[in-house]
């Protein structure tokens, strides 16, 4: 059995996940969990993230409505990074965009590649 204790998390006791469209592999966003966050987002299917500002959890789209269904959760070989397979109903970035990754950096210059989606 999986046991997310057996993970390598920073000294804050957290752990980079990368949420990821399951279906067409887009990369959505970046945000950190701790163990309990882990288990979890494993036991109810719905992913829970660890707020470093609010220092809290939470369950993305609890408020929005934005929700991500956890469809598989990976971990890298160094066991310190997580892969979070999802399901998103709307927007993933807090901006209203599917992805946080809406800026590029294209000949030197910032430039936004998603506009909102609402």
């Amino acid at each position: 059995m999986f046991d997310p204790a057996s993970l390598k998390y920073d000294v804050n006791g957290l752990i980079p996940a990368i949420a990821q469209d399951a279906e067409s592999h887009e990369v959505l966003m970046m945000a950190w969990m701790n163990a309990e966050a882990v288990a979890q987002t494993l036991q109810t299917g719905r992913v829970t993230y660890w707020s470093r500002s609010r220092k809290s959890f939470w369950i993305k789209g609890e408020s929005s409505g934005h929700v991500q269904e956890l469809v598989e959760l990976r971990v890298d070989c160094d066991r310190d990074c997580l892969l979070v397979l999802v399901r998103q109903t709307g927007p993933a970035c807090h901006t209203n965009r599917r992805s946080c990754f809406y800026t590029a950096v294209r000949e030197g210059a910032e430039t936004e590649i998603m506009k909102p989606m609402i």
